[in-house]
């Protein structure tokens, strides 16, 4: 089959720097028996062409302009790059700004549409100003591009929650992760404990609540120590914040780190934490769990669906119960080893090949729905 791939970034030619491992994974798996096409829509300034773990990578360029305009300037090139390639089996665009600029083209030209919600498109946080919820032209945009979709897919129940009432037909298809990549250490128990947040320094990760979180468990006596590895784009005001809680002793803030590096965050951890106001998914804690990592964190994601036997989860922007749960993981070892276990146990049932078998049986039925059949609505 000929299949198009439709995502914002995370196809960078290095494979290493600023890329979405998962879906590395997922393309290098689906090309060894496919032909696939990857169109990126808002990554190098001018379109270019080169190949990756088996796929094409087309990055169109990005269009600027307010955000109508410039997704209208996506959409015609998204359009010229997909038509000077020939006719595709299928289009699967991966989020929502992807999916909102490509249903239409897949529409117009009678080719199956997958779209994968695996961010803030069901969601609306005004505070931060996050979620395509949140103005009714993008809530219209999304409604339209969900009824219009062959398939929708999400990669937690939690996510799979927020679709509207109406909707019937959503699969939960994780996005799982290559294990191979993130092996199974052996660590010595604390203390001194480490602690790991996976995650871009921004407004929806809600980095104040897990520093103060790590503040309020220090002042308990423990001996605590934080990694945070992940793009800073608050222009190092959780830094500032972390002395002004006085735990910039007891943090360390690495910058962005490729999978490799990542790994040996992984390695060393007791324990892995999250502290986002929203995800839909959250593949940190597939890593996590595949290195044998517990996690503790806000009620998102796959913290929502696996608690409490393959995590521990508590209320969104509460530093008191993130720290409170912190603290009895880390004093319960027996409670840290069944969660690890039970954690890993799934990932490794649910990896990167198992996600790629899923995805291909998902296009080959697409693929044989008739055109006036296709839409879900």
């Amino acid at each position: 089959m000929r299949l198009g791939l439709v995502v914002s970034g995370g196809f960078d030619p290095s494979g290493r720097d600023r890329v979405t491992p998962s879906l590395l994974w997922l393309v290098e798996r689906l090309a060894r028996r496919h032909d696939v096409h990857v169109f990126v829509l808002d990554y190098f300034a001018a379109p270019c062409r080169y190949p990756l773990l088996g796929a094409t990578i087309h990055d169109i360029g990005r269009a600027g302009g307010l955000p109508g305009r410039r997704r209208a300037g996506q959409r015609r090139r998204l359009a010229a790059a997909i038509d000077a390639h020939g006719r595709f089996d299928v289009l699967h665009a991966y989020q929502g700004i992807p999916a909102i600029v490509t249903a239409p083209l897949a529409r117009d030209r009678g080719v199956p549409l997958v779209v994968t919600l695996d961010s803030g498109e069901l969601t609306a946080i005004d505070d931060i100003g996050y979620g395509l919820q949140r103005r009714w032209f993008d809530r219209r945009a999304i409604a339209w591009t969900i009824g219009i979709a062959a398939r929708v897919t999400v990669a937690t129940g939690f996510m799979a929650g927020l679709m509207p009432a109406a909707d019937g037909g959503t699969a939960v298809v994780p996005l799982g992760v290559d294990a191979a990549a993130f092996p199974l250490a052996a660590r010595a128990d604390g203390p001194p404990w480490r602690l790991l947040r996976v995650a871009s320094i921004n407004r929806v990760k809600d980095y104040p609540v897990l520093l103060e979180a790590i503040a309020l468990v220090a002042a308990r006596g423990i001996d605590v120590y934080l990694d945070v590895v992940g793009e800073d784009t608050m222009n190092g005001r959780m830094q500032a914040l972390a002395r002004t809680l006085g735990v910039d002793g007891r943090v360390t803030f690495h910058g962005f780190q490729p999978t490799d590096r990542a790994a040996a965050f992984y390695a060393r951890a007791h324990l892995h934490v999250v502290s986002s106001r929203h995800e839909a998914a959250g593949v940190v804690v597939l890593e996590a769990a595949a290195a044998g990592v517990p996690t503790v964190g806000t009620r998102v994601g796959y913290i929502a669906d696996w608690q409490p036997d393959r995590a521990v989860a508590v209320a969104v922007a509460d530093p008191q119960a993130l720290s409170g749960a912190i603290i009895d993981l880390l004093q319960d070892e027996a409670r840290r080893e069944r969660i690890r276990s039970a954690a890993r146990a799934w990932t490794l049932a649910h990896d990167a090949d198992w996600t790629a078998a899923a995805f291909d049986r998902i296009y080959r039925e697409v693929a044989t729905i008739p055109p006036l059949l296709r839409s879900r609505r």
